[in-house]
């Protein structure tokens, strides 16, 4: 006799703040979780990149070698190298456990918005200003990238990878697909100027943001429009959105203090979950449980769902 399928659990919003940490390297410019979700980085204004184990609010190490401040950062899926890009138009990749910079990878004509790893962490992708996506070999020691992808009129502001595609988004309104498996560019044009894209979970659908305050949903393949969420504020300032880790709510930054959550499907207001006073900067979501970090100002906030309870009593 075969038991039923239990019945799984309605998904649980993470809206209960446990910590807020204060990083100590002037404005956060971005907060992202590691490939596991046990740790997360800090980008700050005052050049500087911080490692922190955000559950326990432990700051683990520092790195310094920007000249300027750093945008974004990606940790690699072993967990043993860092990458992050920043005003002083450089690509640095870190060594973890030392602290040290193992490679500077220089290029790029204006300061890099946003960085990532390919699955295998060879290949560091960023995406920069100067209206360019460059593709540095992790393992190489020439200097120059060993692709530069240029079809964008104006900055870039997001870059995602999945196993064989790049997904960018652009200050020219559009967001470009390239599919590497096929060797085919697909760009789908909003209008507005892109401020983040993301995959779905399931690699199904794409999500953007725009300074319209308009977040849209599209079918990958089709370009169709399956939804829009509206009712946060993004107009001037380069804000992070996402999609909660199973796929069940749209997730986005405002500049109004607070965290959206959409139902995806119904694309009906589910949670503004008030952060604080001013912008939230960026966001980065757990990639397996309802768990969320914010940005605001010169800190972090780790929220947790309203059933969470910390082992050994780490709230």
């Amino acid at each position: 006799m075969a038991f039923p399928e239990p019945k799984p659990r309605a998904p649980e919003l993470p809206q209960k703040r446990l910590k807020t940490l204060d990083c100590g390297q002037g404005a956060v410019r971005a907060v992202r979780f590691n490939v596991d979700g046990n740790y997360c980085l800090t980008c700050g204004s005052d050049k500087t990149l911080k490692l922190w184990n955000p559950l326990r609010g432990t700051l683990l190490r520092t790195y310094s070698g920007h000249g300027y401040e750093v945008l974004d950062a990606a940790g690699s899926f072993d967990n043993s190298h860092l990458c992050s890009g920043g005003g002083d138009k450089t690509v640095v990749l870190w060594d973890v456990a030392t602290g040290q910079v193992v490679r500077k990878f220089r290029g790029h004509a204006g300061k890099v918005n946003t960085v990532q790893f390919n699955e295998e962490a060879t290949v560091i992708l960023s995406g920069s200003i100067d209206s360019s996506i460059r593709c540095w070999d992790c393992r190489s020691r020439k200097p120059e990238p060993v692709q530069t992808l240029d079809e964008a009129r104006d900055g870039i502001s997001s870059v995602k990878v999945s196993d064989h595609e790049i997904l960018a988004g652009s200050v020219d309104g559009r967001v470009r697909r390239y599919d590497l498996r096929m060797g085919q560019l697909f760009s789908d044009y909003v209008g507005s100027p892109i401020t983040c894209t993301c995959f779905s979970r399931d690699g199904q659908c794409t999500l953007m943001s725009s300074l319209d305050s308009t977040l849209r949903l599209l079918d990958k393949d089709t370009g169709e429009l399956l939804g829009e969420y509206v009712g946060h504020k993004n107009q001037q300032y380069k804000l992070d959105c996402c999609l909660s880790e199973r796929d069940t709510h749209v997730v986005s930054c405002s500049e109004d203090g607070k965290v959206f959550f959409w139902d995806l499907v119904e694309g009906a207001l589910a949670l503004a979950l008030p952060v604080g006073s001013s912008v939230v900067q960026s966001l980065a979501y757990h990639p397996t449980e309802p768990c969320l970090l914010t940005a605001m100002g010169g800190s972090i906030q780790y929220w947790r769902e309203e059933t969470f309870e910390a082992e050994g009593g780490a709230g």
